[in-house]
């Protein structure tokens, strides 16, 4: 089995993270609820207990959750960076036509005429 290489890229990271449907069910669900304990999560009556914790694992090292311990359980919540660079994300991926010169700070871009794109 090919080893495969973990990108650097923290936005590469934080959608691979997110592709999961299991992690993609865990984030849902912090972000319905708030903070969760692993042990409350909808995904752990599907899943093995090592299982579940693998997925917490690689949300936390993307950046997605964080976990507190308290006592002998963990609770996980959304981290606000990670919900702020998916917001992010987002806007910069709507149609052109769709924003607004607020939207760009007040920015006009170029449109490139066919000889420009040659230069």
């Amino acid at each position: 089995m090919a080893h495969v290489k973990r990108s650097l890229d923290p936005t590469v990271r934080l959608l691979q993270a997110l592709a999961d449907p299991a992690r993609l069910s865990i984030v849902r669900q912090l972000a319905s609820e708030g903070d969760v304990c692993a042990c409350d999560l909808a995904c752990c009556g599907e899943l093995s207990q090592p299982t579940v914790s693998h997925h917490l694992r690689v949300l936390r090292e993307a950046g997605v959750v964080s976990g507190e311990r308290r006592g002998t359980w963990v609770h996980y919540s959304l981290m606000p960076e990670a919900v702020a660079q998916l917001r992010v994300l987002a806007q910069g991926l709507e149609p052109a036509g769709s924003r607004s010169a607020s939207d760009l700070g007040g920015r006009r871009l170029r449109v490139l005429q066919g000889t420009d794109r040659d230069a």
